[in-house]
């Protein structure tokens, strides 16, 4: 469904992504892994037509530009920021969530807004002001615009960065139940291991340094020292301290975590 050949972008002379070759494949999910500003927003932002890279990318053979960025293309791809109120400017959720679906042309708004508002668990909020949500219930509110339309290609840029640990656990059953591609950008290995069986690594030179099975990733300490991913620290068990690798990996989420 993507081909990435040779994708590079600047920001004002300064690079973000370097030469980045990239297949995924239609009803993929692959965690887009790496420390913050190793490029991860970036190359979102590129599969969702917001920036023109060097290079060429194609959505299911077609070359993307800026020329092709249009209704259809956008129908096709949602995105998920990071700060969900950059894209919030509705008055009402209801009004947000039915945005696009007006944009588009789409019928049925009314049963398509509570339909999913219903799925989401956020039918009370439907006459709220998005602004007086919580960051998690604004992230809720800001995938469920995107989500109701039913995009072919879901890109998510730290989803769980507002949200507390239930929104966090019910984020990863949702996404688990989806069929469609989705490529979900984030430095919490913890998330990653519970929705992907595949890993691609950014490294702080903005360069893919890793493609590959998720569990291959977990046992591998130098590149994952290497990608930041992970760090050493002392701490103390009772009178004891000492120092290992940490990954913050929530024991709850998982009955048997990866160990690194």
């Amino acid at each position: 469904m993507i081909s990435l050949e040779q994708v590079s972008y600047r920001y004002e002379g300064h690079e973000a992504l370097s030469q980045i070759d990239l297949k995924v494949a239609a009803g993929e999910t692959v965690a887009l892994l790496g420390n913050n500003g190793s490029g991860k927003s970036t190359l979102l932002r590129i599969l969702a037509g917001l920036y023109d890279p060097k290079g060429t990318y194609r959505l299911d053979g077609e070359i993307i530009t800026k020329k092709s960025v249009n209704a259809a293309f956008r129908r096709r791809v949602g995105i998920l920021f990071q700060n969900p109120e950059s894209m919030i400017f509705n008055p009402t959720v209801f009004d947000e969530i039915a945005f696009s679906l007006r944009e588009f042309g789409i019928d049925d708004v009314q049963e398509r807004v509570h339909r999913i508002a219903e799925t989401f668990e956020i039918v009370p909020l439907l006459p709220k002001s998005p602004l007086q949500l919580s960051g998690g219930e604004k992230q809720k509110v800001m995938l469920a615009a995107i989500l109701v339309y039913d995009p072919d290609l879901l890109l998510l840029d730290e989803p769980t960065a507002a949200m507390d640990p239930r929104t966090s656990g019910w984020l990863i059953d949702h996404l688990l139940d989806l069929d469609t591609t989705i490529l979900i950008a984030t430095h919490d290995l913890p998330l990653a291991y519970e929705i992907s069986r595949r890993a691609v690594v950014l490294n702080e030179a903005h360069r893919k340094i890793y493609d590959g099975d998720m569990d291959t990733l977990m046992g591998d300490i130098d590149l994952l020292t290497e990608a930041n991913l992970i760090h050493k620290h002392r701490h103390r068990h009772r009178q004891l301290a000492h120092s290992h690798y940490h990954t913050h990996f929530q024991p709850q989420q998982k009955e048997n975590p990866p160990c690194v």
